[in-house]
């Protein structure tokens, strides 16, 4: 064996020489053919993750702008339901107003009727007791007077019977 030269511990002859030849083809095969490929493979990998990060972003953005529709819709909603309650709190009252003008309308037609049927039922004993004083005249005027007078006379002491009897002094 040849030897070059030799330092300390390391010598140096042909196999370091061989060596370092084998190490430099290595190097320029994997510089030529290997590491390009790793490259774009980790390119390719940064832009994938690059672009699931913008992916991702633009999902966050999405669901805020959904986050937010809904809680605009939400807060309609909860507008619309209040003006319902409003319309049906508003219509009970004024369906209770109704009803009770109804009531009310029907009492005081009630009192009307009831006032009117009881004039009707007084007038009609009105006219009762009157037919039966003007009887009750007649047959005493007959009993006094002893004779039947005709029907002319008996209207006229029958009527001013009555209007005695209706002022209420009994004189004539």
């Amino acid at each position: 064996m040849l030897y070059l030269a030799e330092v300390g511990p390391v010598t140096i002859d042909g196999t370091v020489v061989v060596e370092l030849i084998t190490f430099l083809v290595m190097l320029a095969l994997l510089a030529r053919y290997v590491y390009p490929e790793i490259v774009k493979v980790a390119e390719a990998r940064q832009r994938a993750i690059a672009q699931q990060l913008k992916e991702a972003e633009q999902s966050r953005a999405d669901a805020e702008e959904r986050l937010h529709e809904a809680e605009a819709k939400l807060a309609d909603a909860r507008k619309s339901a209040q003006n319902v309650i409003d319309a049906a709190a508003k219509s009970a009252e004024q369906l209770r107003q109704e009803l009770k003008e109804k009531a009310d309308e029907e009492a005081r037609r009630s009192v009307e009727n009831a006032r009117k049927q009881i004039e009707a039922e007084r007038d009609q004993a009105i006219r009762s007791v009157r037919s039966e004083v003007a009887d009750l005249v007649v047959t005493a005027t007959e009993k006094v007077i002893g004779e039947t007078l005709d029907d002319s006379r008996h209207r006229k002491l029958i009527d001013k019977a009555i209007q005695e009897v209706a002022g209420g002094d009994g004189r004539s």
